[in-house]
């Protein structure tokens, strides 16, 4: 079991504290009236240092997207039992309670992902962005299969005109949630001829400096790098290697974005990984500013919606935290005990100013969804 030391704060847990009276002192606090139609705010078990889990699946839960689709899933005919059909179980285990708020022990969900992947398979502290994107991809894989077997099988209208080349490129609604497309931009600076490659992305890893914010971050992820001496460009017009400038742009925003903020660094003496804690503030709201000239949606306003939150001083130890936005008000979930905390605490999770390395409460994976 993955735990932190009892915290005096606000949102404060004790490990001790039983889940039946958290989920009713929810439930008061929220009060009948406020209380949303047809929502459920339910704690997830952990079963061994699964926390990791716990955290990206509440995170994507609440990006109502994603939900709505794993929920619609769910009605799809049967099919044989694989990581989206224990997903959409548990998804509709939870949207189905009869009470607004508890614990459900996602067991069947935890014991297929150790099944698939042996990297899971055992009770130590994983990786959360390693799991959202083995979760994320391994769905997108699952649901092309089927278009493909739907389409071998003849249920697809115009199945045997479509060519194999569009099987490649068939987008899922993973895809269409968070697929967004950078372009790589390359000019010579003898010729001044720009060469342009495009690769699509789930998620954007970024940098973290101290003291800084999410733009901040965004920006050094776009700023020009210049190629000189031994790492010269081959330019295509000139024939030769020239010096050139290279800059990488968001040609296509994603419906939901979604931030890791790179925290662990391999330190070289240490032979292991420490984590930066420094304090990245992260806003309610982000507009990009590292479009290209030719992106669809440039001015596209996002909304802050969920946080996965890394407690502790390492990669490997620790603990992660969810805290997310529903319906205007924020909610903290730690594994079975779910709070309703205030936006001004949300602060607490950017990190912290002094650079000396001891545990924090820092934001890790951020997810921002699209007003359009």
């Amino acid at each position: 079991m993955c735990w932190m030391p009892v915290r005096i704060a606000q949102h404060c847990f004790v490990s001790c504290r039983k889940q039946g009276a958290n989920a009713s002192a929810l439930e008061k606090e929220i009060g009948p009236e406020q209380f949303p139609v047809n929502e459920h705010y339910f704690g997830l078990v952990n079963f061994g240092n699964t926390c990791y889990c716990n955290s990206v699946l509440q995170a994507l839960y609440f990006c109502r997207p994603f939900r709505e689709k794993v929920l619609a899933y769910k009605v799809q005919p049967r099919k044989k039992e694989s990581l989206l059909t224990c997903l959409s179980d548990l998804f509709n285990s939870i949207a189905t309670q009869k009470k607004k708020v508890g614990v459900i022990p996602p067991k069947k969900f935890i014991s297929r992902l150790r099944k698939e992947n042996e990297l899971f398979d055992n009770y130590m502290q994983q990786d959360a962005h390693e799991f959202l994107n083995y979760l994320l991809n391994t769905i997108a894989d699952l649901l092309q299969e089927e278009k493909k077997q739907e389409k071998q099988n003849g249920k697809l209208q115009n199945g045997s005109i479509e060519s194999e080349e569009g099987d490649k490129t068939d987008l899922t609604w993973v895809h269409e949630i968070f697929q967004g497309t950078l372009t790589n931009e390359t000019r010579c600076l003898n010729c001044e001829a720009v060469s342009s490659k495009d690769e699509d992305f789930l998620d954007l890893s970024v940098d973290v400096e101290q003291n800084t914010s999410i733009t901040h971050c965004l920006r050094g992820f776009s700023n020009t790098e210049t190629l000189c001496s031994e790492y010269k460009y081959y330019c295509e017009q000139c024939r030769s290697k020239q010096e050139a400038q290279k800059r990488m742009r968001v040609k296509k925003l994603p419906m939901i974005l979604a931030l890791h903020l790179k925290r662990f660094k391999y330190m070289d003496q240490l032979h292991r990984y420490t984590k930066l804690s420094y304090r990245v503030v992260f806003p309610l709201e982000l507009r990009l500013f590292n479009t290209s000239g030719d992106a669809t949606n440039p001015d596209r306003m996002y909304d802050l919606v969920a946080v996965v939150v890394h407690c502790g001083s390492g990669p490997n130890r620790g603990h992660y935290i969810t805290i997310v936005k529903s319906h205007g008000f924020w909610l903290l979930f730690d594994d079975d005990i779910v709070e309703k905390i205030d936006a001004q605490a949300i602060e607490e999770f950017y990190g912290l100013t002094s650079d000396i390395s001891k545990n924090s409460e820092s934001g890790y994976i951020l997810f921002y969804q699209s007003r359009d």
